[in-house]
């Protein structure tokens, strides 16, 4: 068995409601989590009742992009 080559250490925060935020290797600033949208209605939030963000499914998609 070969190796490990490389190890991601990220650290996750959760906030009141859907808000995280996750400290990745390589960036100066945290990615934030959240909802937005319909998203935000199946869940049942109420439309200015908390911050849009990018979901994690959001993130996913674009990850498999590129």
């Amino acid at each position: 068995m070969s190796e490990i080559a490389y190890r991601s250490e990220v650290v996750l925060r959760r906030f009141p409601g859907s808000l995280r935020k996750a400290w990745l290797p390589g960036e100066s600033a945290p990615a934030l989590f959240g909802t937005h949208g319909a998203v935000a209605a199946h869940y049942g939030r109420a439309p200015g009742t908390y911050e849009p963000h990018a979901t994690t499914i959001d993130y996913v998609v674009g990850a498999t992009g590129g």
